[in-house]
């Protein structure tokens, strides 16, 4: 059986990369030969977690055909979103939790897609389903992805199974979820140590709606005013970005951890379909305050998909 690398998204987060070590992990235990890598370097709550567990940091790739010639794709499926020679390879394995999009292969494959909240809650699932013990270390990174994307079970997003998982992966790794959770969350936000670069690459992640390129990126704040002095700055280089990358739309969302509020900060046209989208007015300032709006899958793409169809 020929080796396959096994990754999640470009601008990884958390689950983008527990999600990949943990699919390779199964797999391997399954009989496959595989490797967990990275689309990009961590950001600085992964590199948390990677330290708090005493995890090495995954292999980082650009391409996947000059290594391989199949490929297991976790935490997403579209194609703008993959390792940019995805298009020549064969993807034999896809476990997602979000929407499909952009989305073919040639050959008949494992695709197992779940409306939760964390790609690692359906990882937990796998492993129970084929009597694989999960290994306190592994336990421990994937209870951080899933408090990641749910930011503490918190988010809209948030099911019932990923409950479930956090107790029983808060169980295996011996670890207060609570008090564990709240120190990672806030050491991803810590933004005054990114450059205006880092802030919008960090967590975007590119969309195609109705015709139109759109790019979102998510910054984790404690605090509104660490980008509010930092925005004009933010959007300069959104702009850059936006014509260089040819991106119609670039949005930033702005959460606000402690609260579960955002702000969102736009460059681009149609601004009218962002304002349609979200039943608010952009501001002079090209932002808008969002209350209550946390989970970029769910309160923001779906609306924008809308308001640009």
């Amino acid at each position: 059986m020929s080796k396959e690398l096994v990754f999640g998204h470009q601008s990884p987060d958390t689950d983008a990369i527990v999600a990949a070590k943990a699919f390779s992990y199964l797999q391997n235990k399954l009989g496959y030969d595989t490797e967990a890598v990275a689309l990009g370097e961590p950001n600085s709550e992964t590199a948390f977690v990677l330290n708090y567990f005493d995890e090495p940091t995954p292999r980082i790739i650009k391409t996947a055909k000059n290594e391989v010639d199949s490929v297991m794709l976790v935490d997403h499926n579209e194609f703008q979103q993959s390792v940019s020679d995805i298009k020549d390879l064969t993807i034999t394995h896809v476990v997602d939790h979000h929407r499909i999009s952009n989305f073919q292969t040639q050959q008949p494959l494992y695709y197992r897609a779940e409306p939760v909240g964390c790609c690692s809650t359906i990882i937990v699932k796998m492993f129970d389903e084929n009597r694989v013990e999960i290994p306190v270390q592994l336990a421990g990174l994937m209870l951080s992805a899933i408090i990641s994307d749910t930011l503490l079970l918190k988010s809209p997003t948030t099911t019932d199974e990923d409950r479930i998982a956090v107790k029983t992966l808060a169980e295996i790794a011996d670890i207060d979820y609570e008090k564990y959770g709240i120190e990672m969350l806030k050491a991803g936000t810590n933004v005054s140590a990114k450059s205006d670069q880092e802030l919008i690459d960090s967590d975007a992640k590119s969309f195609t709606m109705g015709g139109k390129s759109v790019r979102i990126d998510q910054i984790n704040v404690v605090d509104f005013d660490d980008i509010d002095k930092r925005q004009d700055d933010i959007k300069k280089v959104m702009a850059a970005e936006a014509k260089a990358k040819s991106y119609d739309l670039f949005l930033v969302l702005v959460t606000n951890v402690l609260n579960s509020d955002s702000r969102l900060i736009v460059v681009g046209e149609p601004t009218e379909a962002v304002e349609k989208a979200f039943n608010n007015k952009l501001g002079a300032d090209a932002t808008m305050p969002l209350p209550g709006v946390v989970s970029r899958k769910k309160q923001v793409v779906p609306p924008l998909t809308n308001a640009l169809s």
